[in-house]
């Protein structure tokens, strides 16, 4: 017979649990432990609920992370109490900076038991302070009908928080009592049916400000669009379209979705990482307006670029809720959703004049050409050419931080193919990129990982999860032993300390670490055996690492040999239009 604490646990729970799947949270990544037990047992009794079992809580919370940025729908993840929860902290920061919905469970010991020594106890509530949209101490497990609503209220107040703009994380905190196990023989689940229903609506202009804004970028002579990180395909349809009726140039992060895709690539404009880096080209380059879509592009080029250019009147455009603007050159900060934005302003009027556009895409194509004629060594960057070059149709790829996703700027050239490339552009750390791109797996195929030797090394733990749901991921490594962006700073010029302090060479292969994990193996030196390991690796299933062997010092010589090369090209160009045009 079921007594009245096993009542009260059941009751509480289900009611919550069912309220948060019916609010759309139908994934959730379990760390197992103890205290967690009850919304453990409860998750897995769930028809609706898929849940993924990790024993390491932050491979655990990058995993779901991974899982929410793919499906653009909040997952949860839960753990036990004590530091298991401190073991999330990356995750969730990286969460709450990227405008990723997640549901942080934390499982904890009841009041009685907090700050009195314990174990397995520590303060969580709060635990995650500023980094989390909404936190909550929930309240002890009761079948009071008052608290049945409370767990169900909550339960929709968290959902409706982690997706409201910008997304971000919420935090749960549950203090349970022993015994830990509910009921499930009086818990039906059936269909994942919301008691408790939030709707949330897309943010306009009036007609007063579009008229406004219209009479601006009319006057406007040399507007520019920049696109950064977190824009939906909507967002990337309407944006293109806005470009092309007023003859804009597009600087497109390789995060935005812009560059490829099945959307017009008129305007868009790739290489400006490259030849931003030419001070001689900038006067030519100077616009009158600039309009911001999404968070800051990778490129330091170009957020140099911006930052230098304090008299342009910049539209900082987003939906609300945050401040995306680290140049501080915003001048009108327009909370808006990007989509209806865009229609506002293309049912106005269109542009003839298109020569602003054809200077910027003239630059743009010889830059583009300089590229791949003055890279002709093997090295990383033209492994990344490559890699991108091979990606087949509809296929993902995740950008490690540092190097690759560098590389990646400069050489992911605009294509019509459909490919969706993210990264952990948050917080840009690199712990957590195996399980964040592992995550994002379970809902993109084929899927590709970009990575180094240390962040690789960093979180080798996230493939368990890949073996034991047998997931399917091609890796490649550039292993160029050690910090290899750290030989691109003045850090380098020290080489007293730079080997110990930032180099950190760490002397590894991972062939070993392959066979730990049930992958396979691709060990690669030159040019001639990369494209084959990436072939045969597309035609087996699981986990594939590609481990490239390069060299810190030929990356960081043959980089500023080929900037060196278009920067001198380009010049040369510029001299030669400039004595042409005077002659005429």
């Amino acid at each position: 017979m079921i007594d009245e604490h096993q009542q009260k646990l059941t009751d509480y729970l289900a009611a919550f649990v069912e309220e948060l799947v019916g609010n759309g949270v139908d994934e959730v990544v379990i760390s197992p432990g103890s205290r967690s037990t009850p919304l453990a047992l409860l998750f897995a009794h769930h028809p609706a609920v898929k849940t993924y079992i990790n024993v390491d809580e932050r491979s655990a919370a990058f995993f779901g992370l991974g899982i929410a940025k793919a499906k653009k729908k909040p997952v949860a993840i839960l753990c036990s109490s004590g530091t298991a929860g401190a073991n999330y902290y990356p995750a969730v920061i990286e969460a709450r900076y990227a405008r990723v919905p997640l549901i942080v469970l934390t499982a904890d010991r009841p009041h009685e038991l907090r700050e009195v020594g314990a174990p397995q106890a520590i303060n969580q509530i709060d635990l995650y302070g500023k980094h989390v949209k909404w936190s909550i101490d929930m309240a002890l497990p009761e079948s009071l009908p008052s608290i049945i609503q409370y767990a169900r209220s909550s339960a929709a107040r968290g959902a409706a928080a982690s997706t409201a703009y910008p997304e971000g994380p919420v935090h749960y905190n549950f203090p349970f009592r022993e015994p830990l196990i509910p009921d499930l023989q009086q818990v039906e689940f059936t269909e994942a049916k919301a008691v408790k229903k939030v709707l949330q609506g897309d943010r306009q202009l009036s007609q007063a400000s579009v008229h406004e804004l219209h009479e601006k970028i009319v006057s406007a002579q040399r507007g520019l669009i920049v696109c950064g990180p977190g824009l939906n395909e909507d967002a990337v349809q309407s944006i293109t379209g806005l470009a092309g009726e007023y003859g804009l140039p597009i600087l497109a992060d390789p995060l935005s979705f812009v560059r490829s895709g099945s959307h017009s690539k008129e305007n868009i404009i790739d290489c400006y990482d490259t030849f931003l880096r030419i001070d001689g080209l900038k006067e030519s380059l100077h616009p009158d307006l600039i309009i911001r879509f999404g968070a800051m592009p990778v490129s330091k080029a170009l957020m140099l670029f911006l930052k230098n250019l304090s008299d342009v009147p910049t539209w900082v455009v987003s939906k609300g809720g945050d401040w995306q603007d680290p140049t501080a050159r915003g001048t009108d900060y327009i909370h808006c959703e990007e989509n209806l934005f865009c229609q506002s302003l293309m049912k106005q009027s269109r542009r003839e004049d298109m020569d602003w556009l054809h200077h910027w895409k003239k630059v743009n194509d010889q830059t583009k050409q300089l590229l791949v004629k003055g890279h002709q060594a093997w090295d990383e960057g033209m492994a990344v050419h490559q890699l991108i070059r091979h990606l087949p149709e509809g296929s993902t790829l995740f950008s490690s931080n540092s190097m690759p996703i560098r590389d990646l700027d400069t050489y992911f050239f605009t294509n019509d193919r459909s490919l969706r490339i993210f990264a952990n552009r948050g917080a840009n750390g690199i712990d957590g990129v195996v399980s964040t791109a592992l995550g994002i797996s379970t809902k993109s195929q084929p899927m590709y990982l970009l990575i180094g030797d240390l962040a690789f090394f960093h979180d080798l733990n996230g493939l368990l999860t890949a073996r034991k749901y047998q997931l399917d991921m091609t890796i490649v490594v550039m292993n160029n032993n050690g910090g290899g962006i750290f030989s691109y700073l003045p850090q380098a010029g020290d080489q007293t300390h730079f080997e110990d302090l930032f180099g950190t060479p760490m002397d590894l292969a991972f062939a070993h670490a392959a066979k730990l994990y049930g992958a396979r193996y691709f060990h690669v030196t030159s040019e001639r055996d990369f494209i084959p390991a990436l072939q045969e690796a597309d035609q087996s299933k699981g986990i594939k690492i590609i481990e490239v062997m390069t060299n810190r010092e030929e990356n960081v010589a043959n980089h500023r040999k080929l900037w060196n090369f278009v920067s001198r090209e380009m010049t040369q160009n510029m001299k030669g239009e400039h004595l042409d045009s005077s002659s005429e």
